[in-house]
């Protein structure tokens, strides 16, 4: 088959790779977003997906909206059998889905249903799921609501962080990748309708989603943590230092209130969590220990 992969993000690249090798089928271009101002000087940094692709020596096309008739020009130029999508970024108008005949395959983090949208790997950890894993979907007009191929549960590690987990799902998605490819050359993928009575949704992150409400609970807390390790982050402020969170662990104590920072423990609205490692702005990260020998903490400040 003649394939057009479209991707973008990390989560992609092993896909891109594992498809490049498949000898039977061919990948007539790459689809990707135009790189973008990234770091502190603001330069234009290439997406992941573009670096495999120049490795790859594959064609690449990174048309600024995929809607744009020039972009489906292109598309149509090279008259794909199927198109992949990975983590791609933006949602694909009909007029692309029409176009290739074996249909639109899309590759999600997450055992759909459940956790539709864009940060289903966050979504997954804060929720306190104890499973997630990769799904296999004909993409439809919907969000995420198309018919399942293949799905493959992943557990939930109790110290997966969002890149460790994201690491495995990726490794996954692109195994189930290659064997869905396979279904749909033999001319007989399974299409497993969604049941939309279970369906959840992971709307996209900002990072004021990191901030903590320490009236939540540890529990909540530290899952917030994890899920939010590396992006967005999860943070507090000590009077005007903020503070970025890397690892907390909860406490069953509940002696401190909401809040109310002591040796290293916070209160919460239900139990304490220890700061395990932290990193003030413009600092670097480091043990509580650490920080609280460069900066003099009064009993029991305030992290709001």
């Amino acid at each position: 088959m003649r394939i057009l992969f479209m991707g973008t993000a990390e989560l992609a690249c092993p896909c891109l790779e594992a498809v490049a090798k498949l000898p039977d089928h061919q990948i007539v271009g790459v689809v990707t977003q135009p790189d973008r101002p990234k770091g502190r000087d603001l330069q234009p940094a290439p997406p992941p997906v573009k670096l495999i692709a120049q490795q790859l020596n594959l064609s690449i096309l990174q048309p600024e909206r995929i809607r744009e008739p020039a972009a489906l020009d292109d598309i149509r130029a090279v008259r794909p059998d199927l198109i992949v999508i990975v983590a791609y970024g933006q949602i694909l108008p009909k007029t692309v889905l029409d176009i290739p005949p074996r249909g639109c395959l899309n590759v999600h983090a997450s055992l759909l249903p459940r956790w539709r949208g864009a940060a289903p790997i966050q979504y997954a950890i804060l929720s306190g799921d104890r499973e997630t894993g990769v799904s296999t979907m004909f993409i439809n007009e919907r969000m995420d609501a198309g018919d399942i191929v293949l799905q493959r549960a992943e557990s939930i590690r109790s110290d997966d962080t969002a890149a460790t987990l994201h690491d495995r799902l990726a490794a996954l998605g692109a195994t189930l990748l290659v064997e869905t490819i396979a279904l749909i050359a033999s001319g007989q993928p399974p299409r497993c309708p969604q049941d939309e009575s279970k369906a959840t949704y992971a709307k996209k992150l900002t990072k004021d989603d990191g901030r903590i409400d320490w009236n939540r609970s540890a529990v909540e807390i530290e899952r917030q943590v994890r899920a939010f390790n590396p992006w967005p982050g999860a943070f507090t402020f000590l009077g005007d230092t903020m503070l970025k969170l890397w690892k907390v662990e909860p406490l069953d104590r509940c002696d401190l209130g909401s809040g109310a920072l002591q040796e290293g423990c916070v209160g919460t609205g239900l139990g304490t969590v220890r700061l395990a490692e932290l990193q003030p702005a413009g600092g670097k990260r480091m043990s509580f220990d650490a920080f609280q020998r460069g900066r003099h903490l009064r009993d029991r400040e305030h992290l709001g």
